[in-house]
């Protein structure tokens, strides 16, 4: 996996609610040092799946979604800001259109998933509206699509929507667009189901903490009904872990939400994987509980590089000079970084226009940088200069061109 390194520019490090005491404590006795972030965490998005808000049979699971109302609803009134990742809406509309089970898991019958999620959200927002209503509190419904994180311009907007529905009091209640996003598509992309949503958004709309509840208790280094499972209380790269099956009612797996939590985290939010069977998780993850299994924050880069490195697909490929490398590499976390110019560039691939985005290789062949262009693909390829007997491009009198801003390039660390 690509993550930012730990030298960005302009790392934010996390709204914290002033701590109690200089013990942290907690039900079941001290809280884990690691724990913290979550039990300060200011600003905070809980996921729940189909498996959690749904049945076994597909109905809505009223007793949970009640529980999981008021948790949310504790969590604001201690005075943090809520935001809620909801799955269920296909599932839903599966029932209320009178379509079995085995027609709609098929993800090649698109338009029957697109009317399933048409008629289901409906019935999803309803019941949060009306539950979230006798509480006393305002939800808002936003459906979002893969384009609007593509586009940095809509992107931008969407965080400040957010932003200002938490100023207003109000909970978010965000699930993917399913009436237009259809089924599987071709090639790479940058969220496949709410797992990956909920770890974007949490860091774009600069989120302290995240709750990613599942129909597991943890993570475990195996499926947890096999001999010999153990929860994993804190996560680390270098885990070992044996996947097992994905979730029948839902798009996610384990897999799915380590690797969601792993974004969340190199974004600067503090991540927890539990349980959602029990809705009681959600204040014991946020009151520093040892339960579930924590991905620990990294330090938080700015806005536009976690937009980069997690928000876009890449549409080409620049290949620098060893020297270009280093030098911005070295200047990583300096104001007035190294700018791209023409002269630094050895080769480009791929076809792509006027402020696409695209990854930076050394000759070696490792990607270590992702940035926006300021000219497209065809301008560039016409004044790259040949390369010298030394290996070094030839300068010309469009060597200095500039190619990318060092505001608009971050350096990437591989994990």
């Amino acid at each position: 996996m690509l993550a930012l390194s730990r030298g960005c520019r302009c790392l934010r490090q996390p709204q914290v609610i002033p701590a109690v005491g200089s013990r942290l404590m907690s039900s079941g006795g001290a809280i884990p040092v690691e724990r913290e972030g979550l039990r300060n965490a200011r600003r905070v998005v809980v996921k729940v799946g189909t498996a959690v808000v749904s049945n076994s049979d597909g109905t809505l699971a009223l007793s949970r979604l009640g529980a999981l109302v008021e948790q949310l609803q504790d969590l604001k009134e201690e005075g943090r800001q809520v935001l809620l990742v909801s799955s269920g809406a296909v599932g839903l509309g599966r029932l209320k259109l009178g379509l079995s089970k085995e027609l709609v898991q098929n993800t090649a019958n698109v338009t029957d998933r697109q009317a399933c999620a048409a008629a289901g959200q409906e019935v999803l927002m309803s019941t949060y509206g009306l539950m979230f209503q006798r509480m006393g509190t305002t939800c808002a419904q936003v459906l979002i699509t893969e384009s609007d994180l593509l586009s940095r311009e809509r992107y931008t907007y969407l965080t400040g929507t957010l932003e200002r529905l938490m100023e207003l009091k109000a909970i978010p209640i965000i699930n993917e667009n399913d009436v237009v996003t259809g089924g599987p598509s071709v090639g790479a992309r940058v969220f496949t189901d709410n797992d990956r949503l909920s770890a974007l958004l949490a860091s774009g709309a600069d989120a302290d903490g995240l709750a990613l509840l599942t129909d597991v208790d943890a993570v475990f280094n195996k499926p947890p009904d096999q001999p010999g499972a153990e929860r994993i209380k804190v996560y680390k790269p270098d885990a070992t872990v044996e996947i097992g099956e994905k979730s029948t009612m839902g798009r996610g797996g384990m897999a799915s939400k380590i690797a969601a939590a792993r974004v969340a985290a190199l974004g600067g939010v503090h991540t927890c994987v539990a349980g959602g069977f029990d809705i009681g998780n959600i204040k014991k993850v946020f009151s520093g509980e040892d339960i579930g299994t924590l991905f620990p924050a990294s330090g938080r880069p700015n806005k536009r590089q976690r937009w980069l490195t997690f928000a876009t697909h890449a549409k080409g490929v620049l290949t620098v000079t060893d020297l270009c490398k280093k030098r911005m590499i070295d200047s990583n976390g300096q104001d007035g970084g190294y700018q791209l110019n023409i002269s630094d560039l050895i080769e480009s691939k791929g076809e792509y226009g006027e402020r696409a985005v695209v990854e930076i290789k050394g000759p070696e062949g490792g990607v270590f940088a992702r940035g926006q262009v300021q000219m497209s693909s065809e301008e560039i390829k016409e004044k790259i200069a040949p390369q010298g007997e030394d290996g070094m491009p030839v300068i010309t009198f469009n060597s200095s061109h500039k190619v990318m801003q060092d505001s608009e390039c971050v350096i990437l660390a591989t994990i």
